[in-house]
């Protein structure tokens, strides 16, 4: 049943339904379709993805190695948008995407460009194909809706965290996503999925280290409840791990602590 809201939910949205109905249209092959990046997002129109940037200093990053058959899809200047998503559409399928930052399309006679869509069309849409979960797309699908300007997600992608009957990857990469792009918010609902026992196990332990991502006043209060509170011992012994990782004196108090406790 939380399957089923949930795909009702995303599929409510009106900005969704048209640009994948863009999509059904297209003729078989590759799909792009291009959309604002949130402030503090740079890429080289390749294979580089930064994040959390500020004054020329970028917090995450992610490189991808797509193969050399990929290189007609961009060129290679580097710059702050905007976010490219290519599909690969296989009759009413999507077996697979790819996303780039910056740079601009190459002219490619077999792909079908959808040209520029709205940060929330495409939100919508990506998120919406995450549920799907039909490919290796699904799981992919959440990080360019993560990247889009002026949207929030964090409510949608603890819906995927908690719902029933979607795979493992798509989850624990929606979990993640709340780690690096959420806020208090997100935070006090990462800690909820955490404490909660009919959770995927590996999907609580996805939530304890993006809480560990999360910056120190929030995460380290975070994780120092669950040392304290949570009934795992897996889970805390997680906890503490990333506890340890942080170099924060709250941390090293909670440590004295437990070694000192009669």
């Amino acid at each position: 049943m939380k399957t089923l809201a949930l795909l009702l939910l995303l599929a409510s949205s009106v900005a969704a339904q048209s640009l994948e109905r863009r999509v059904a249209a297209a003729p078989d092959g590759s799909v792009r379709f291009s959309f604002a990046a949130k402030p503090g997002v740079y890429g080289n129109g390749r294979n580089m993805i930064s994040w959390d940037c500020d004054k020329g200093n970028c917090h995450n990053r992610q490189v991808d190695n797509y193969s050399d058959g990929d290189r007609d899809d961009w060129n290679m200047p580097c710059d702050s948008g905007p976010v490219r998503v290519v599909l690969t559409k296989r009759g009413a399928n999507i077996t697979d995407l790819r996303v780039y930052v910056g740079g601009e399309w190459r002219p490619n006679i077999s792909a079908t460009d959808l040209g520029t869509v709205g940060t929330k069309d495409a939100a919508s849409y990506l998120l919406a194909l995450a549920v799907k979960d039909e490919s290796r797309a699904s799981e992919k699908a959440i990080f360019p809706a993560v990247l889009a300007d002026s949207v929030t997600i964090w409510p949608d992608l603890l819906k995927i965290a908690k719902a029933d009957n979607i795979s493992r990857k798509v989850k624990r990469s929606a979990v993640f996503w709340l780690g690096q792009a959420a806020g208090d918010a997100a935070t006090r609902g990462l800690t909820e999925l955490v404490d909660d026992g009919s959770a995927d196990h590996e999907v609580r332990e996805t939530a304890v280290f993006a809480l560990s991502q999360r910056p120190h006043d929030e995460g380290v209060p975070a994780l120092i409840r669950i040392v304290r509170g949570n009934k795992d011992p897996d889970l805390r012994r997680k906890a503490i791990f990333w506890l340890g990782q942080s170099d924060d004196p709250r941390a090293l108090s909670l440590f004295e602590e437990l070694l000192t406790r009669p």
